[in-house]
């Protein structure tokens, strides 16, 4: 066997499985069929959940210098935001920060744990048996070469070679309309014109290195092919017809067009081969959720399957991976659907009238406390609660766990290494010794008073907890749920 795992493809989602490998020792291996990184954006921010979980892997610090954060996001577009600061996290707000210096950052700390990326790499075919995988690839220097591992997984994007190989389906709807983005090195808008453009759906964000993205749906491009280019001059008569204006855009750096394409795999795993990111899921691109439900579907993934590899995964916990993230991936889809109509209709005559009405009720809705909280925490990935795994379980069970200061430093960091975490009473027998994945501290969590123990998981979720005081009970249900998390040598 040459290589634990293969993952082909890196992006975001690629490079952070490849991290999380690596950082429980397994062999590692990326492959990309782009010979240079992509040096384009398309994402340009890492929601709050994101932005956990790199504190929680120490790597924080190195995206925060090169951010800007931003505690508002939008909803369909509507004017009232979502307020992440709001819902009580340590870092409640989104940090904006273009996809190619993420992608260098998490390629960076891939190679300091000794990942090989190689790039300029195109997967031909993938075939595995029982005991591992094969991947026939085509190198730079087009001589083939196959590799041999444990498990693949597929990072590779909307048009995934290992997805179709690996004969998942990926059931869906194909684009029923197109919008356009624009990186322009030379924006010389009259006074007001930008604040009107945005008043009419157009939106602008300043980047780095000096130049603005604009972003628009034009109603007289709505249905142009996604593969069609942009031109300057096309560009520039959309702006007019939506913002009055062209705002003096001039000097592309990139114009590209997006689609609705919207489609979920079947399965997010088929024996030794697994999916993430937009291997897994696409869709329209609101709200700017897909890059970090990528991210997120790595550090969910990572773990298991090191724990896979590394020979002490309780049984079923790999297949825990699909149960916990698919049903993720369709609320995604779902409510980027709403999102999209919330765009679209306003723009087509016929639906103008009911569609604006329907715009302000929803905005009305999002001013109330209780329906922002909702929202902002399912765009944000705050929200997401993974379903637990016995009717008994305590009701936090599934949820993550927020940042806290304990008597030894903050909680975050504790899970540096993607071990599990224990936190124990005093007053309790301590936990078996010698388990490299599993990490004690006797402390308890000062956001949650009234809980006696608690279990978290490697990726920041919890996998047990217990309010009881009584200490014989408490030992034996933690017995169990090592048991049942941590392996079968607890």
């Amino acid at each position: 066997m040459d290589t634990g795992v293969i993952v082909v493809g890196a992006g975001p989602t690629g490079l952070m499985l490849a991290c999380e490998l690596a950082l429980a020792g397994v062999p590692t291996r990326v492959v990309e069929r782009r010979i240079e990184p992509q040096r384009d954006s398309r994402a340009l921010s890492l929601h709050p959940r994101s932005v956990e979980l790199m504190d929680q892997r120490g790597l924080l610090d190195r995206f925060l210098p090169l951010g800007r954060k931003v505690t508002g996001w939008h909803f369909g577009g509507l004017p009232t935001q979502l307020d992440f600061a709001a819902l009580g996290a340590r870092h409640g707000y989104a940090l904006f920060l273009a996809q190619a210096r993420t992608e260098a950052i998490l390629a960076e700390r891939a190679g300091e744990l000794g990942v090989e990326i190689s790039r300029g790499h195109e997967v031909r075919a993938v075939r595995q048996d029982a005991d591992g995988v094969e991947v026939e690839v085509r190198g730079p220097d087009d001589v083939a070469q196959t590799l041999r591992a444990g498990y693949v997984v597929g990072c590779d994007g909307g048009r995934s070679v290992v997805r179709a190989a690996a004969g998942i389906g990926f059931p869906g709807t194909d684009e029923t309309l197109t919008g356009m983005l624009g990186d322009f090195a030379v924006v010389d808008a009259r006074p007001g014109e930008l604040e009107t453009a945005r008043e009419r759906g157009v939106l602008s964000v300043p980047l780095e290195g000096g130049s603005t993205r604009f972003v628009l749906l034009d109603p007289e491009l709505l249905r142009v092919s996604s593969r069609e280019p942009v031109t300057l001059e096309e560009f520039r008569a959309a702006l007019v017809r939506r913002a009055g204006s062209d705002c003096g855009v001039g000097e592309p750096r990139w114009l590209s067009r997006f689609g609705n394409a919207t489609r979920l795999a079947d399965r997010y795993r088929a024996g030794r081969v697994l999916l993430a990111g937009d291997a897994a899921h696409i869709h329209f691109p609101a709200a700017g959720q897909g890059l970090n439900t990528g991210l997120q579907d790595a550090m969910n993934l990572g773990w298991k399957l090191a724990a896979t590899v590394n020979g002490w995964a309780p049984p079923g916990l790999l297949d825990t991976y699909e149960a916990e993230r698919r049903p993720i991936g369709r609320a995604l889809i779902e409510n980027t659907e709403i999102q999209t109509l919330l765009f679209e209709l306003p723009l087509m005559e016929q639906y103008r009238r009911p569609a604006t009405a329907l715009r302000t009720l929803l905005d009305e809705l999002l001013g109330m406390e209780e329906v922002n909280r909702r929202l902002a925490g399912q765009v944000s990935a705050l929200g997401t609660v993974y379903p637990p795994t016995t009717p008994d379980a305590d009701p936090l069970v599934g949820h993550r766990i927020p940042d806290a200061d304990l008597p030894r430093g903050r909680l975050y960091p504790l899970l540096k290494k993607a071990t599990f975490l224990l936190l124990t009473r005093p007053d309790t027998p301590a936990p078996p010794t010698g388990l490299p994945h599993l990490t004690t501290l006797t402390a308890l969590h000062p956001a949650l008073p009234d809980v006696t123990e608690i279990l978290i998981r490697p990726d920041g979720h919890t996998a047990w907890a217990t309010r009881t005081t009584a200490t014989k009970k408490r030992t034996e249900e933690r017995a169990g749920a090592l048991r049942g998390w941590v392996g079968v040598n607890v």
